[in-house]
């Protein structure tokens, strides 16, 4: 039985893998072209362009894995069932649960895969990506990982520890030098909120080294008209998507504790728990097409059934994730249920074939 498991789990993972491939090399070719629009300002080349697509790709296989599972494992298992090589192995009396065993093993295996690249690769490449384009666009700001990031104004120099839904800012610091580059003032302040074309500032503690001596004060908020450029936001503010499942729930425990609104987060980390999972669903997606093609000489139809039913599947995981999270569905519930749902009825398919 290892050397079926072995063999069944080379067709699966080659067939994979060579599917994501292709799909990845379009998809870098269409970020490429894209990204044109953008060559020539300030420092942004094509070298500049193309590395950016680079380091953006693993986050792009990352969100298409499981499309590539389902289309792998229909190209992959096709061939095997139109050479008549499960009729072979049903003959020698290997059941078709243990078949499902076979390539379910290979799922794990690609579960581990993906589950790495989404962990360890994609929020570090992601985050190299963005600050590279942005220093070749010239935006004055450098990301710092979990530090947060830094950004400066002249002889302001900010930091922030956290950028928050709708335009908020935790825990800021700001930095204020003189013309020959002394410092003369420091402000801290809890949190900052974008709001009519001002900051306002809250829980401020200010230091004034200007004077002689050195000045402290605590002020409950100011407004100030001018911190950080808006338009930064899309550069400094880390997506969901490109966070780690761990940093996600670290986030939405750090939403939580202060009384704001988690639940984008925290359905954003169950997507990613279930994201991987989602590829083993994937192939139990597939794998009644696959036998019952046996039967018929409809293979082909089968199969395109078959990649309907999985696109089908993320417009149903997206629906209800998006629903889920207007009517404050618990997030985990929003997450499951599509995945749930279609593994149930790919295994009530898998008990009708013979």
């Amino acid at each position: 039985m290892r050397i079926l498991d072995n063999y069944i789990a080379r067709a699966v993972i080659s067939g994979t893998l060579m599917v994501l491939l292709v799909l990845g090399a379009l998809l870098a070719f269409v970020d490429f072209v894209s990204e044109m629009d953008d060559v020539g300002k300030g420092q942004y080349s094509m070298l500049e362009a193309a590395l950016f697509v680079l380091l953006s790709l693993p986050k792009r296989l990352y969100e298409i894995f499981p499309t590539a599972v389902l289309i792998g494992s229909l190209l992959s298992l096709g061939t095997l069932a139109g050479n008549s090589e499960f009729t072979v192995m049903r003959a020698a009396g290997v059941s078709i649960m243990r078949i499902v065993f076979s390539v379910l093993r290979a799922g794990f295996i690609l579960l581990v895969f993906i589950a790495f690249i989404g962990e360890l690769v994609v929020p570090v490449s992601e985050r190299q990506a963005q600050t590279l384009r942005a220093e070749g666009l010239q935006q004055t700001i450098r990301l710092a990982g979990k530090g947060g990031f830094w950004a400066r104004d002249g002889q302001r120099f900010l930091h922030v520890s956290h950028v928050l839904p709708g335009m908020n800012l935790g825990q800021v610091n700001i930095y204020e030098l003189s013309k020959d580059n002394k410092l003369i003032k420091v402000t801290h302040a809890k949190s900052a909120h974008y709001i009519n074309g001002q900051w306002r500032l809250d829980g401020i503690q200010q230091t004034d080294f200007s004077h002689d001596q050195v000045e402290s004060k605590t002020v409950d908020s100011e407004v100030w008209k001018k911190l950080l450029n808006p338009d930064l936001f899309n550069v400094v503010s880390v997506e969901p998507d490109n966070m780690s499942a761990i940093d996600l729930y670290k986030y939405s425990s750090y939403l939580k504790n202060n009384d704001l609104d988690s639940s984008h987060y925290e359905l954003a980390f169950w997507i990613k728990v279930f994201t991987p999972v989602s590829s083993l669903v994937m192939l139990l997606i597939a794998l009644p097409f696959i036998f019952g093609s046996q039967r018929s000489g409809g293979a082909g139809n089968r199969m395109l059934v078959g990649l309907l039913l999985g696109i089908g599947f993320y417009l149903l995981n997206r629906t209800v994730n998006h629903l889920g999270q207007v009517n404050h569905v618990y997030p985990f519930i929003s997450a499951s249920a599509p995945i749930l749902f279609a593994a149930m009825v790919s295994l009530y398919a898998l008990r009708k074939v013979k």
